[in-house]
């Protein structure tokens, strides 16, 4: 058996990646090399939650999409990147749990009834696809849906989309509300996540102490706009979107009601609001 190779850069930590690994809590089980010379590694890797992927010299998006087992488009709408676009050893990659699938659009098809029909969300699907929520539907055209199951899916207590990693632990107290006043504009949806609604330019707080590991202060980012990502010490990530203005950046360690950022209406947003999102438990508001 070859003798695993030790890191070479002074930090440890300077060239985080993936490929061919296998993580457990953080612990490498086979070593590899990153583009930095050190320890290849995943940062949560976790099946439900929000992962970071530092490209190594030879990667590519199907490699990577191979990896975290979701697809090529998955990756390209988490990162704003368009179809064709070329990766380069270094660059951060952030990974969602999810992926798609691919659908024709027919004769007499909406956005709203194939979202139903998968159990997608139609916001989602615009999102990726660059649609216009007024434009016509092309038949003929192939769209991707995010989080689309390829069964039907049934509907009942008036629930007109599927809300997915709802289930989980329920750390009573441990979340702070993420805003001071306004009201929730809209329960469960998406990933886990609900809508408080408020002010424009109103502070957003940390819901649990933690260490930021996204901080995206531009960009459509999958319809999340502005959005800051939260690793938290029980194994959770809170996820806040649409934001005006953040305030942290990824690396740093927040406390629980420290100010992050603040409301806004930036991605896929109609109104100023706080798209809020517990991953790896239930979301308590």
């Amino acid at each position: 058996m070859a003798v695993l190779s030790a890191p070479i850069n002074i930090n440890p930590l300077a060239g985080t990646g993936g490929g061919d690994i296998s993580v457990v809590q953080n612990s490498a089980l086979m070593a590899a090399t990153g583009p930095l010379g050190s320890i290849a590694d995943v940062v949560e890797r976790k099946p439900d939650a929000i992962s970071l992927y530092v490209v190594r010299d030879g990667d590519s998006l199907s490699d990577i999409a191979k990896l975290f087992d979701v697809s090529v488009n998955t990756i390209l709408w988490a990162n704003d990147l368009r179809r064709g676009s070329f990766i380069k050893p270094g660059q951060v990659l952030v990974i969602l749990p999810i992926t798609g699938l691919k659908y024709t659009i027919k004769k007499g098809d909406t956005i709203a009834g194939i979202a139903k029909k998968f159990g997608a969300d139609v916001g989602d699907i615009l999102a990726f696809n660059g649609l216009s929520p007024m434009g016509a539907l092309e038949e003929g055209l192939e769209i991707i849906i995010p989080n689309g199951e390829a069964e039907v899916l049934p509907v009942s207590s008036g629930v007109p989309r599927r809300v997915r990693g709802a289930s989980g632990p329920d750390y009573q107290g441990y979340f702070l509300r993420p805003i001071i006043g306004g009201r929730k504009s809209q329960g469960l949806h998406g990933y886990n996540g609900i809508d408080l609604a408020n002010t424009c330019g109103e502070p957003i707080l940390a819901s649990a102490a933690g260490d930021v590991i996204i901080a995206r202060p531009a960009g459509w980012n999958g319809g999340y706009g502005q959005y800051v990502v939260i690793s938290h010490a029980n194994g959770t990530q809170t996820l806040y979107s649409h934001m005006s203005a953040m305030i942290v950046s990824a690396g740093w360690h927040v406390v629980q009601g420290q100010i992050i950022g603040y409301i806004g209406r930036t991605g896929l947003a109609t109104g100023c609001h706080l798209h809020f999102e517990v991953r790896g438990a239930r979301n308590p508001f």
